[in-house]
């Protein structure tokens, strides 16, 4: 199992943990809302976890031009 991380704007891969087990807490997950989990968190056929986070250049963008959080895809 691996834990997969992406941009959720641009879909960029962030980083990958392959580890074959990891609690939650250690990757903050428990802080998550129900809402914010099924949001963020997917997992695939081979059950490897997905999460959907932002890349430093697509915040980056979104500080600098605040109305780009209208969009769901930013292309940089």
């Amino acid at each position: 199992m691996a834990i997969h991380y992406h941009c959720r704007h641009c879909g960029t891969q962030i980083g990958s943990i392959e580890q074959s087990y990891i609690q939650s807490e250690t990757l903050g997950l428990h802080k998550l809302t129900n809402e914010e989990r099924q949001e963020m968190v997917a997992y695939d056929e081979s059950g490897n976890i997905l999460i959907s986070a932002i890349c430093e250049d697509c915040q980056e963008a979104l500080e600098r031009n605040p109305d780009f959080h209208q969009y769901d895809f930013l292309i940089h």
